[in-house]
């Protein structure tokens, strides 16, 4: 179907409206680029306004999660609040200028050879109205949590209780005094089941695979801060080692709770598959009290429960789906190889900000915002130069 009206974008096409989209937006505008930024949603960031828990904090030191330009307010704590950040992400937008166009689902987007410009295909998620944008540049920053993973669990059309993910969940309040299963044990399970301990619910703690629990803190000094100190004089094997013997001493033998650590370290997980390390803000207290039970995979469901993977069976009255996001570059890009199926850049960091035919992407390093950042940077950067040599050539 042929579009309903076709805009020509006097810059890049940016798609994406969280962190991503509006740091490369803020830093192209800063050099004089104009650009047309494009979200599904209607509003800024809506992964943190309309899909996350209440309780949410950022987990690492705000320092390491400002974006290009703009620090966060003077008042703000070491790790601010959910809204707290949201309320910095909007005030970004303003001040930088940013205005996003909202209620955009982006479809398609495909390089037109023959004219050397990107078509993009986006529908009014509200009237239904397909608009072409055409434009030089394509900038993907749609980021690494643009959908839930879902998975398929025998029998779950049997458990007979609610079952929702993780991005439905906003405080444990309406599973007080209930039996809830967490089916996951990264940052957001943990924290799920801790804010559910906080609500007087009961909660059990599917713990598939290894993971790396770190402590958030060591003697006052955020762990993250360690690993960036570190990393400046010793090899990343190195500190990975020296992180996991800390989180030996801070934490215990984790083992004994029913959590094993992976071979890999820390560090070389988050940057060669994504996995983030667990940073512990009282889950673990409340595991070893009994408040959270930790139990195996799940083999299937039945009525009012779960039948485990080592035979035993665990009483469930809900079911909370804490099993991550994941990229849908895929689903929209097309004609382009720069992507892998999953959705990331086939070049590793540091190089896979910048594709062929005025392609770009920002926030798909696997190192959080401050990847972001630096993506966005060089992103702007690399533009600036193409678009003042293409002015200049008009002029």
């Amino acid at each position: 179907m042929a579009a309903s009206r076709v805009v020509w974008v006097n810059g890049p096409i940016v798609v994406g409206a969280g962190p991503a989209g509006l740091s490369v937006a803020a830093c192209l505008r800063e050099r004089g680029v104009p650009s047309v930024v494009l979200d599904r949603a209607d509003c800024v960031a809506s992964l943190w306004q309309r899909r996350t828990y209440d309780r949410l904090r950022l987990h690492l030191p705000r320092h390491f999660c400002e974006l290009p330009g703009m620090s966060f307010p003077d008042d703000y704590p070491e790790y601010p609040t959910k809204r707290q950040f949201v309320d910095y992400l909007e005030a970004y937008a303003a001040r930088s200028g940013v205005e996003p166009r909202f209620n955009q689902a982006v479809t398609s987007a495909r390089y037109d050879a023959a004219a050397g410009l990107w078509r993009v295909r986006a529908e009014d998620v509200v009237s239904g109205e397909a608009t072409e944008y055409i434009g030089r540049w394509l900038v993907v920053a749609t980021g690494e949590n643009a959908e839930r993973i879902v998975p398929e669990f025998e029998g779950a059309e049997d458990f007979g209780g609610p079952v929702s993910h993780v991005s439905e969940y906003k405080s444990g309040e309406a599973f007080s005094g209930k039996r809830v299963l967490v089916v996951g044990c990264g940052n957001s399970g943990m924290e799920v089941c801790l804010d559910l301990c906080d609500h007087n619910a009961l909660p059990s703690m599917v713990v598939r695979d290894s993971v790396h629990v770190l402590p958030r803190e060591m003697i006052g000094v955020a762990t993250f801060s360690v690993a960036v100190f570190l990393l400046r004089f010793l090899p990343l094997w190195l500190v990975d080692r020296i992180l996991v013997l800390l989180a030996r001493l801070f934490l215990g033998n984790l083992e004994k709770l029913g959590i094993r650590r992976p071979s890999g370290g820390p560090l070389e997980l988050k940057n060669t598959r994504g996995r983030t390390p667990v940073l512990d803000i009282g889950a673990l207290a409340r595991i070893r009290s009994g408040d959270i039970k930790v139990v195996p995979g799940i083999k299937r469901f039945f009525h009012g429960g779960a039948e485990l993977v080592d035979g035993r069976r665990v009483a469930a009255e809900a079911v909370i789906l804490a099993t991550g996001y994941h990229s849908n570059v895929p689903q929209w890009l097309k004609g382009s190889d720069f992507f892998t199926q999953e959705g990331y850049p086939r070049a590793p960091f540091p190089d896979g900000w910048k594709g062929q035919s005025g392609l770009y992407s920002v926030g798909f390093t696997r190192r959080g915002l401050s990847g972001v950042s630096s993506d966005a940077v060089k992103v702007a950067q690399d533009i600036a130069i193409a678009w003042e040599q293409q002015t200049s050539t008009r002029s």
